[in-house]
This record gives C-alpha cells, sequence and structure tokens, in this order.
C-alpha cells in the first residue's frame, strides 16, 4: 500500500515537473489541481504530495487568491538531479547543452588537477575499476553510460574536497544526455584510450597533464555530441 502511494506520487512528480521544466506549463501559468487529478487518475492527496515537492524544487508557489502557479526560471533550483534530468529528456536545448558543458569544463579539470596532488591507493583503484567496466561494456549502451559516470564520480572523489564531489549532480547530468547520443550512434569511438590518459597523470601525480587530459577529454565529448545531433535531428542542431 504505501510502496504502491510512493510509486504514483512519484510519477505525479515526474509527469508535472518534466512538464514545466520542458515548457508545456509556463512561468506565470496557473495549475489547477483537480485537473492534474482527472488527467493523472490519481487521488488529491497523491496531487497534493507531489505539488509540495515541486514546491520544495522551487518550481511551483501558491498564494490565498492566486492559487498554484509556475514560478520564474530565475526561481528554480536548477542544481537539483531531477530538474537537471527532466531538462535532457528527448532532445536537450542547445542553452541547456552549452551550460552544462561551460561547469563541467570549470569543475572537472579543476577537479583533476586536485585528484593528481592529493589522490590515494584507493581512488586509484576506484578509476581503475572504472577503466576496467568502461572496457568491457563494448556495444552495450546503458554499461557504457553506468561505466563513464562511475569514471567521473571517481575523479571528482580523488580530489578529496567533499563539496567539489557534490558537484557530480551536474556532471552526471551532462554525462547522461552525452551519453545517451553518442554511446547510441554507431561507429563510437572507444572511450577508453582518452580515459586512460586522465587516469595515467592522476597517478604520476602531474596536475597539469591531468587537467590538459580532461579538457580534451571534455572538448571531443562536445564535439562527439554535436556531431550525432547533427546527424540525428538535423532541424534541432541548426
Amino acid at each position: 500500500m504505501n510502496t504502491t502511494a510512493r510509486g504514483l506520487h512519484g510519477q505525479a512528480v515526474e509527469a508535472i515537473g518534466e512538464r514545466i521544466v520542458r515548457g508545456v506549463y509556463a512561468p506565470g501559468q496557473s495549475l489547477y489541481p483537480d485537473k492534474i487529478e482527472a488527467e493523472l487518475g490519481v487521488s488529491k492527496t497523491v496531487v497534493r504530495e507531489a505539488l509540495r515537492v515541486l514546491a520544495s524544487k522551487g518550481l511551483i508557489d501558491s498564494r490565498q487568491k492566486r492559487g498554484t502557479f509556475i514560478r520564474p526560471r530565475a526561481d528554480w533550483n536548477l542544481l537539483d538531479a531531477d530538474l537537471l534530468r527532466w531538462q535532457g529528456m528527448g532532445v536537450p536545448d542547445e542553452g541547456f547543452l552549452e551550460n552544462l558543458a561551460e561547469v563541467r569544463a570549470i569543475v572537472e579539470p579543476a577537479g583533476a588537477r586536485l585528484a593528481a596532488a592529493r589522490r590515494t591507493e584507493q581512488d586509484l583503484a576506484a578509476l581503475e575499476e572504472a577503466l576496467a567496466a568502461m572496457a568491457a561494456a563494448e556495444g552495450d549502451v546503458e554499461a557504457n553510460v553506468e561505466a563513464d559516470l562511475l569514471f567521473h564520480r571517481a575523479l571528482l572523489a580523488a580530489a578529496n574536497n567533499e563539496l567539489l564531489t557534490r558537484m557530480e549532480v551536474v556532471i552526471e547530468a551532462g554525462l547522461r544526455v552525452r551519453d545517451r547520443f553518442v554511446h547510441g550512434a554507431e561507429h563510437a569511438d572507444d572511450a577508453v584510450p582518452a580515459h586512460r590518459s586522465v587516469l595515467d597523470a592522476v597517478r604520476a601525480q602531474d596536475p597539469d597533464a591531468a587537467a590538459r587530459a580532461v579538457e580534451d577529454l571534455l572538448a571531443k565529448a562536445t564535439a562527439d555530441l554535436r556531431t550525432v545531433i547533427s546527424r540525428t535531428h538535423p532541424k534541432e542542431s541548426g
């Protein structure tokens, strides 16, 4: 019973939240709980709880005379994991992709520099494990995505800065968007050598080389994503 309730609650959050983030419901637009209940086929309690969660993410607000409405995008908690994931669904907005790429370009090279200076043997083992998973994934798209995420999480963790590690939510969003397209495309390049270069530099405790290796990796990741999107969704890329 409780599991079902949580399941319905989660589905309602997903359905409403994704529509807000993807622009189906525009900022300033009113939401009518009774219509949502009928459309989703759920109870008042489920909708009420879903709206409470979305309010905590900065997406909606409720006022006594105005009712429930979509808040301006500037008020949204854009680093929330769900918001990042919803923005990355389908063919992402070009601005969203550019924002993610810029944040990764700021965070990951700096993280690699710290990792090269601070890494432990456990950190190196975690990076090796991720690299082995990447090599074993071969043509399995989902396995490739998870191995890639594992490597980049391990790299941030090797920086041994707990605040920097929290940036993994942004890194994960960027990786999932990129990997969904690139690893699913035909003749995707072998990702192991570029990641091996990062690991080798971290192992050698060479901060400059580690940062350069990550910068090269990110530049190729961005180029690959744009190439795949331009081939499969020419209208969205142009």
